[in-house]
């Protein structure tokens, strides 16, 4: 136990002090992460056999649990009424749009059964809070206000229509033959299940755990654990209702920082603090799980549907959705390329492998490349992107215009 605790506290531990480097270098520090979960992997000098897929989605979801609570706890009201039209209709329709191209690319790059083809559309169709967050702060560029709220937020609250996407159309797949109108009837009452009680719970439990933090007496040091508790208490019991867990603590975050009058400053730092850690955790954990040389068999086919998502399905997703809402068009370019893909679509891309069905271990390979392809070209131009936009340059408005 000495043995192994040491181990995995050193390579946290040398990630967390590789942080400074990554900023330097304008690197993605997720991607730093992922590599050296591959160095430490089977074909890495590390040498460690991990494929227990279904352990990496549970300890995944956990930890994606974590990372959105948090993120709903840096969200501010003002954010709602700056940006929560055009962050909502990126999360939404942008989502669906998105998903649908890289869906039917990947049908015919891949020669892929349609379903499968929307399926891996699907679980590559949502953006990464935590680099888009990070990369932008680090990219030393002004932007309006309204850009960066917008690229926050949608970062954030789009994970859920992924994973319900995602989620629904595994079913389909694994329920063949399939193509009905009941299984796509059963496909819409899915959503609005998900959609409908994840959003009640994690308003309702949100504010209730605001009104219990409020009115209980604890040392000041345990405040930060018993609400991170009460979110994944939230997360939990939303997924046995049959809602959408990842909606529900998302809310629950976001709810607990609009209504708290105690002085949330602790709660903040400790879950940020764990935000990372979980992060962390989550990429080593993945960089574990895949093998580098399977990626190689649909490599070139797979950079293929990344071209597609990144340069094709990511920018008409934002055109339609948010191009007519007050961005100019060089703001529009960049909201169109800061579409960075993280943790949550390879951690989609598992659930249809564990799943009964058709879908082997080479479809969580191609969505791996895909994510890998995003961090690298999206996550290391997001600042010459913004300077030859000369987005740094664009005043902000004066109060009553757009």
């Amino acid at each position: 136990m000495a043995l192994f605790l040491f181990l995995c506290s050193l390579v946290v531990f040398t990630s967390f002090t590789m942080m400074p480097l990554a900023r330097r270098a304008g690197a993605p520090f997720l991607l730093l992460a992922l590599v050296i979960g591959m160095l430490l992997g089977e074909d890495g000098p590390g040498g460690i056999q991990f494929s227990n897929f279904g352990l990496a989605f549970d300890l995944g979801s956990v930890a994606l649990a974590v990372i959105l609570f948090a993120g709903g706890l840096e969200a501010e009201r003002s954010v709602f009424r700056t940006a929560g039209i055009p962050a909502i209709s990126l999360a939404t329709l942008g989502v669906l749009i998105t998903g649908a191209v890289t869906g039917i690319a990947a049908i015919f790059i891949l020669n892929l059964p349609w379903l499968q083809g929307l399926l891996l559309g699907a679980a590559v169709a949502s953006t990464d809070a935590a680099a888009t967050f990070l990369l932008v702060q680090q990219s030393g560029v002004n932007l309006r206000r309204k850009l960066r709220d917008t690229l926050m937020l949608e970062s954030g609250i789009n994970d859920p229509m992924a994973i319900f996407l995602t989620v629904s159309l595994t079913m389909l797949v694994a329920a063949q033959p399939a193509g009905t109108a009941t299984d796509f009837a059963g496909f819409a009452l899915f959503l609005a299940q998900q959609a409908g009680i994840g959003l009640l719970a994690g308003l309702g439990g949100g504010r209730l755990l605001a009104w219990l933090t409020d009115r209980l007496s604890l040392p000041m040091g345990t405040y930060p654990a018993m609400t991170l508790s009460g979110a994944l208490t939230i997360y939990s019991g939303t997924t046995l209702l049959g809602g959408s867990g990842f909606l529900a603590v998302y809310l629950a975050g976001f709810m607990l920082k609009a209504y708290l009058r105690r002085p949330i400053d602790r709660i903040e730092d400790f879950n940020e603090a764990f935000q990372w850690l979980c992060q962390m955790v989550l990429f080593l954990m993945l960089g574990l799980l895949v093998t580098p040389s399977a990626l190689l068999k649909d490599f070139w086919p797979a950079l293929a549907c990344a071209g597609v998502l990144m340069l094709v399905a990511r920018p008409l997703a934002v055109f339609v959705s948010v191009s007519w809402m007050g961005f100019s068009l060089k703001e529009n370019l960049f909201l169109s390329w800061v579409g960075l893909r993280g943790a949550v679509p390879v951690l989609l891309a598992i659930y249809p492998v564990i799943a009964p069905g058709p879908v082997t271990v080479g479809f969580f390979n191609i969505v791996f490349v895909i994510v890998t392809v995003s961090l690298i070209a999206q996550g290391w131009t997001i600042s010459q992107a913004a300077r030859w936009l000369k987005l740094g340059d664009t005043p902000e408005p004066q109060p009553g215009q757009t």
